[in-house]
Order: C-alpha cells, then structure tokens, then sequence
C-alpha cells in the first residue's frame, strides 16, 4: 500500500485492486478512525477529515487481504433486451441466451459507488468475460440500464451519457434520497442478476 497527505485533513491510500480497497475502507470503518468520510473507489481509499499523521500511522497496521464482510444480497430483476447484447454474445462466441445464462449464474459485489448518485460498481465478472467499453460512448442512457465494461458490471440510476455494453433493463430503485440508506447497492452489498 502506498499512503499520502492531500491538503492538511485527508490521506489517500492506494491498493492493488477494487477488492483490497472495499475491504481497507470497511477495515478502517470498523476500527473506530475519527473521519467525516471513508471512500473508497478502484484502487484507492480516501480518508477525508483525518489529521494525515494517525492516520497514515493506522493504515500501517492493516491486516490486507481482500475479505468484506457482506452486508445483503439485493435480487435485480433484468429484462435482456439491452442493444449491445448481440454484440456481448459475438464477443464472447455464445448465444445471446448464454448471455443472459452467465450474467445471471454470478453473484457480484458492490465495491464502491460514484459517477453517479446510486451508480454501483460491482465486481464479480469473470476476466475471460471482461470487455472494453464502446469507442463512441452514447450520449444518453437510460435510467435502469443494466450494463458491462472492463472488470465491472452496473446499473445507471439515472439518464446520463455512458459507454457501457447494455444487456438490458431494470426498473429497481436504485437511489432513493429519502431512504435511510439511499443506495440500494451500497459498498458491500451483495447483488444477483435475475430474469424479470
């Protein structure tokens, strides 16, 4: 892990993968670290509201690894009607029912949220299954658009632009501002694919 200061109140500690920062930022959740905000994103933990000197003190002594504890597994109904799906299934050399088949058989795991309010990013994709996103991204997407790229799966919560491979559809709630916790797909939380 390599540690530093940014500005007087915040450390940034960089990790190896989207697991080792999921599992440091619940490691640093559970040790009882004074701090407005643990986030965690791919490869990196921001500690924001910290003196930098404990801190950094405190990020020496983890443990590693990559183990979260899981806090729910979420069911997502999908209808896999998505436009890049026949390309995913040319892609990958199957049927775009095997598409569906394999999307459905993993269970994933949020590893932090960001882009956008509810946006999940969710590991768990297989590497033989990891695909580059779109060399002209969309410019709009639509809200509940299930979707993959690289190492990640996702589901945009809102209208937005975005590059991602689509597979299909939600209408899950995906932020919800006046629940208590508003991500439904908050860090941690386990999440399965199923067919509406």
């Amino acid at each position: 892990m390599r540690t530093r200061p940014v500005g007087d109140r915040a450390v940034l500690a960089e990790v190896g993968s989207p697991d080792e920062a999921a599992a440091l930022a619940a490691w640093l959740r559970a040790s009882g670290l004074a701090a407005d905000d643990v986030v965690p994103a791919a490869r990196s933990v921001l500690l924001d509201g910290v003196d930098p000197g404990p801190a950094t003190a405190l990020l020496a002594a983890w443990p590693g690894g990559t183990a979260v504890r899981t806090r729910r597994t979420v069911e997502v109904p999908v209808t896999y009607d998505g436009p890049d799906l026949g390309l995913v299934a040319d892609r990958w050399s199957v049927p775009a029912e095997e598409v569906v088949d394999r999307h459905t058989s993993l269970t994933f795991t949020s590893a932090f949220c960001g882009f956008a309010p509810g946006f999940a990013y969710l590991t768990g994709l297989p590497e033989e299954w990891w695909l580059p996103r779109l060399d002209d991204p969309r410019p709009r997407v639509p809200a509940g658009a299930v979707a993959i790229a690289g190492e990640w799966c996702g589901v945009y919560p809102t209208a937005s632009p975005g590059g991602w491979l689509l597979l299909g559809r939600t209408d899950a709630t995906l932020w919800d501002p006046t629940a208590e916790e508003p991500a439904l797909l908050a860090p941690g939380t386990q999440v399965r694919f199923v067919p509406a």
